[in-house]
This record gives C-alpha cells, structure tokens and sequence, in this order.
C-alpha cells in the first residue's frame, strides 16, 4: 500500500509542477521521477519485495520533490513561499545523488556486491550529507538554479562557504562518479550469466546516455541533451531486473558499436580530407569534397569488416560466428584425416563459448563417447542411451528461455535435430546442457551434448546453431561409418577368400602333389619318374606361393593367435633384420588388429623393396586410449604417399578409425607412424 501512496504523491507533484509552466533546466527531474518512480512500481508490483524496484522508487520520488520545488521558485512572480518552496528542490540534490549512486551500485539485485562497500557507502552519504548541508544554509546553488525568489536563511560567512562548495563540490561529485565505476565495474567481472546480461542492458543505456551528453556538450555545450535520456536508463533497467527478451541485448550492442564506429571514421575521414586539405590549398571546392566523399565510399567496407570483428570480440568474446563455425567444420572435411571427431567438437565449443563438449556415436541404446572438448578431457566411460543422457539432467522450464529463443524455427534445415535443452545440477552449481541427437537421413547416428558454465543459457541462435552442426556432423558420422563399413566388409572378403583358398585350392594342390608323389614311387621308367618329380616341385611351389598370397589377404594367425603372434611372424619373414617392441596385453578390436598388421607390413615391404636399409625397427604399444604402431629404417629414404601406393591406400584405412598415417623420410632414413585409437 505504502508504494502506492508514494506513487500517487510522486504523480501529484510532477503534474503539479509542470503545470506551473516549462523550465528546460528541470525537465530532466521530472523525466527522473516519473520513469523511475513508474519501472520501480512496476517491477515491485511482478517482484513484490524487490530490493532494486524499492530504491527506483526512492529516487522517482526524491526527483519528484526537487521537480516540484524548483518548478514553483523558478515561476516567475513570484508565488507565495516560493523562498521555502524552490530551497526544498535545490539542497537535497547532494543527497539524492548518493541514492541516485546506491541504485546504480546495487543494480540488478538491490544488494551490494560485498559487505565491504557498506563503509564506502556511508563515507559517499556523509560527503553528500557535508554538502547538502552547505547548501541549505547558504545559497551557494542558487545562481545556477536561477531561483526568483531568494534564500529563505541570511547568515554570515557566505563568501567562506561559497569558496568552499566550489572546491568541495566538484571534488565530491567525482568521488560519487568515481565510486559508482569501481563498484559497476567490480561487479561487472563478478557476474556471470543472466546478472552479466542484466548489467550489459543497464551499461548499454548508460552508454547511449553518455554519448548523448558527449554530442550536446560538443555541439551545444550543454549537457541537458545527455540528462534528457534518463528515461532510457529506467526503461533497460527494468528490463534487465525482469528479463524481458534478455538475450537480445549482445546482438544491440554489437549494432550500436559498429554503427557508433563506423559514424565517427567516417565523419573524422570526411572532415579530415575537406577541411585539412581545404586549408593547404586555401578553399574548400567541390573537387574536395568530391575526393572525399569517394574515399570515403572505397575505405568503408574494409572499415567496415574490421569493426565488425571488433565489435564481435567485445560482445562475444573469442567465439566463432555461425558462419565461421560452419566454415571451419567444411575446412575439417578436406583436412587430411585424423582427428575429425574432435574438429566437430572444438568447432561446436568455439560457436557457442561452451565449457564442454562430448560427441557420442553408435545406435540411440547403445551410445559410446568418441570425442571430447577440450583437448585432453577424458572421455565418459562405458556405453550410455539417449533416454540417459537427457534423463541424466533435469529438464530446463520453457519459461527459462524467451519464446523468441526457443529451438522450432521457420525455415529450419529438416536434418537439424532440436536439442533437449536442459539444467544440471552438481551442487549448487547448474550447468546448462543441451543433448542434441545427430541424424542423418533420418537414420540415427549419435549425439553431441554441450555444456556451459552455470547461469550461462544458451540463446536461440546458439540453439539453432548447436542443431545446425549437428546435422552436418550427421553427414559426417554417416561417412564414416559407411567407410567403416566398406574396410569391415573388405575385410570379412579377405578372411573368407584366405578360408576358401587354404581349404579349397590350396588343399586340393596339396592332394594332387602327394599323389603325384605315389606315381613317382610307382613309375618304373626313370625319366618318366623325373618328370613326375619335376611337376610334384613345382606344384609345392605353386601351393606355397599361393600360401603365401593367402597370408598376404588376411593372415589366418592374426584371427586364430592375435596382433602379437601375427607381427612376429611378419618379423620372423622379414628380409631385413627387426628389432621388435611390442606391449600389447590385450586383444584389440579386429579391425584394429588387421589395420595395426597392414601398417607393420606394409613398413616392413617397402624398407625391404626400396629403402636399401640394414635394419629396421618396430614399435607397437597399447596406451589404452590409442594403439601407437611406429616402423623405422635407416635407408635412403624417399617414401611418399602418393596416388596408387600403398602407403595411400594404408592412409585411406586409417582414417576410418579416426586415425592419421605420418611418414618421415629422408637420407637418414624413414619412419612410419600412426595412433589407432582402441579405447
């Protein structure tokens, strides 16, 4: 009820005093009081008990009495205790700046940012309280208020304390200016999520107030135009304490910073060129202004672009922009391969600042980590669902988010899969986290869950954003799998031609070699013995070389006894001299196996063939997240990938397993190496 009363009281006033006539000079007080006595009211009447809307109230009526006073002694007359009346709308101005800067530095909460800015509070009260007092005592305001009537109080010593205010109050105002600015700026490093938003609104408004002030100051030399939009600090105050469309302050202030930018180059340019050469040359003249305006025209576009990163690096920070971020993720595509899973993941971290970012692969029950950010992150153990990774954080209330952030957006790419947005929590911490299922072609195959420090929401944009990457990781998830697919079924081709060829052909050679023999045994004629012998060798031959082809497919060995026993025979066969380490306790995934074989192999072949090498070396170990294979001569040199080599053909298989094939070669030799990833 009380607010209500003050309310009225606050309207009375300034309709009171401003039917005594138009004052430019105190027009700005009654703009104070109704805009924050009016947001004040408002905000109480949503948030009942706010501490913030009660001290904007407070200031709309302190403004509201001093409109009102300084109205009814600067009527010209003048008017029945006027003398009373105006010195109540000059003294307390001292004091109504102190609550003016106790809003400002309990904004948005209504508290301070620590107990320790009590002190520092009432050492601003006593100062403002020193020169109220001054100025209710001796009419040291009221030549610039330009009072009618005269100072209710006639004491001595006026000359002392008008010396004294002048010193004293412009010293006590900066300290007031001064103060507020640490406190703002204090708090401002403090904040995080929708608090830094809600101070972004209100220093925005601020901002535009003191360009305004700037602009009247330079151009009028009066500040009135820049004390005129207070109105503007109420209103985003407001908005920022009630979170109306808090979002959609960084894309404003980005806009503004460009265009406040670009305004002032272009006019500093224009002015430079027309009035600097204008005087070299002693005129002005259309030629001039023509030059100008047309350098002008070339310089603002490059201007342009580089006030735009700028501008996005204050509001955002270093956070890639959409287009960046998709451009980055198609420059993974045509990267050499390797590492392409965690491309998606740094590139989906940059785009929206996220804290977290784990990319999941595999069927939506059956959900393994493949990739996370940052770098280094261990990954999440075991297999997960999709119904766990949602399930596993509370979901977040619609009305959390502005209707104008939410996901569902025309036009939307069909593939874009909207994110279950979502809050965890983890103490007092809440960690916002999106789970977003990667789809392609309708086909399932994983999901990227992205998280953000707490208080930090995702925007709209960064939704929509989040859902966009998703769908070309899709594409990507599908590529790879289908490549996988292609290697596993190369594979299973491999194993099955090595079966039939060991107990079909290779048997039946066999057979037909022993009974050769028994012919051998029997033929009593010698030279029809010695060709039948002749023919049983080179049928062994045959059968050995086609025993060998069928290792060179897919080594039984490898299937049957595992990675250890099938490089040791390829070292045991080996022309050159090897000298093995190996550290491999346990069995890996068969297309690990076979991929780490092929590598060994294929190093072993050509240091053998082309290198002209004395020895070589190899290195295989199991480091639990990745299998290090490393193959190494000391030949000439000269290896190279190139199109139809092996080696081409070795790189094109690791990078189905997310893997990259090194190759240094040079005159003192060449080294192979790669990291299969196993865990």
């Amino acid at each position: 009820m009380l607010r209500w009363v003050v309310g009225a009281a606050t309207a009375l006033l300034v309709a009171g005093g401003s039917a005594l006539g138009f004052h430019l000079g105190n027009l700005h007080n009654g703009l104070i009081a109704v805009s924050f006595t009016a947001v004040g009211l408002y905000v109480l009447r949503l948030r009942p008990g706010h501490r913030e809307g009660r001290l904007f109230v407070a200031v709309g009526a302190a403004h509201s009495v001093m409109f009102a006073g300084r109205q009814y002694g600067l009527h010209a007359g003048p008017l029945p205790g006027a003398s009373w009346l105006g010195w109540l709308g000059v003294w307390p101005l001292p004091l109504v700046l102190v609550l003016v800067g106790l809003a400002v530095m309990c904004f948005p909460t209504g508290r301070l940012p620590s107990r320790r800015w009590v002190p520092v509070v009432g050492a601003l009260a006593a100062v403002g309280l020193a020169l109220s007092i001054v100025s209710a005592l001796w009419p040291v305001e009221w030549p610039r208020t330009g009072m009618v009537a005269d100072h209710p109080f006639d004491l001595g010593g006026r000359a002392a304390a008008d010396a004294f205010y002048r010193v004293a109050r412009p010293v006590g105002y900066l300290l007031f200016q001064l103060t507020w600015l640490v406190c703002v700026v204090v708090r401002v490093r403090q904040a995080r999520g929708d608090e830094a938003r809600q101070l972004r609104w209100f220093l925005y408004a601020a901002a535009v107030s003191a360009a305004v002030m700037v602009v009247g100051l330079a151009v009028w030399g009066s500040p009135v135009p820049g004390t005129l939009t207070a109105p503007l600090l109420a209103a985003a105050a407001g908005a920022a304490i009630l979170r109306y469309r808090l979002y959609d302050i960084d894309p404003v202030i980005n806009k503004s910073l460009v265009f406040g930018a670009m305004a002032v180059l272009v006019t500093a340019t224009y002015a430079i060129v027309v009035t600097g050469a204008g005087r070299l040359v002693d005129g002005y003249g259309t030629v001039l202004s023509l030059l100008a305006t047309g350098g002008v025209a070339v310089a603002f576009e490059p201007l342009r672009r580089r006030v735009q990163r700028l501008a996005d690096r204050v509001v955002y920070g270093r956070r890639a922009t959409p287009y960046e971020a998709l451009s980055r993720l198609s420059a993974h595509f045509t990267a050499p391969a390797g590492g392409l899973l965690d491309g998606i993941c740094g590139t989906v971290a940059d785009a929206v600042g996220a804290r977290e970012v784990t990319l999941w692969t595999g069927p939506a029950d059956d959900l393994r980590a493949a990739s996370a950010w940052p770098p280094g992150t261990p990954l999440p153990p075991g297999p997960s669902t999709l119904a766990n990774l949602s399930a596993a954080a509370d979901r977040q209330d619609a009305a959390d988010l502005p209707a104008a952030d939410l996901p569902a957006a025309p036009g939307r790419a069909a593939s874009a899969e909207p994110p279950t947005v979502a809050v965890r929590r983890n103490g007092r911490s809440r960690a916002v986290v999106t789970v977003t299922p990667v789809r392609h072609d309708s086909r399932f195959r994983g999901a990227i869950t992205v998280t953000k420090a707490p208080g930090e929401p995702f925007t709209g944009s960064e939704l929509r954003l989040v859902g966009d990457l998703a769908a070309q990781a899709g594409l990507v998830l599908e590529l790879r799998a289908t490549a996988q697919r292609l290697v596993a079924a190369g594979d299973a081709a491999r194993r099955r031609l090595e079966r039939d060829l060991h107990d079909g052909a290779q048997q039946r050679l066999v057979t037909v070699a022993m009974e050769l023999g028994a012919v051998v045994r029997l033929a009593g004629d010698t030279e029809v013995a010695a060709r039948a012998e002749d023919v049983r060798r080179r049928l062994l031959e045959a059968t050995a070389e086609l025993r060998e082809m069928a290792r060179g497919l897919h080594p039984a060995v490898l299937t049957q006894d595992g990675l250890r026993a099938a490089i040791e025979f390829l070292v045991d066969r080996s022309a050159l001299p090897v000298r093995l380490t190996m550290s491999v306790p346990r069995r890996l995934p068969a297309e690990v196996e076979a991929t780490a074989y092929f590598v060994v192999s294929e190093g072993l072949t050509n240091a053998a063939k082309h290198s002209g090498a004395a020895a070589v070396t190899v290195q295989v170990e199991d480091t639990g997240a990745g299998l290090v294979v490393e193959v190494s001569d000391d030949g000439g040199g000269g290896a190279a990938v190139r199109a139809g080599s092996g080696l081409e053909g070795l790189a094109d298989r690791l990078a189905t397993l997310d893997a990259r094939l090194t190759v240094e070669s040079g005159p003192d030799g060449t080294r192979l190496r790669t990291v299969i990833p196993c865990g």
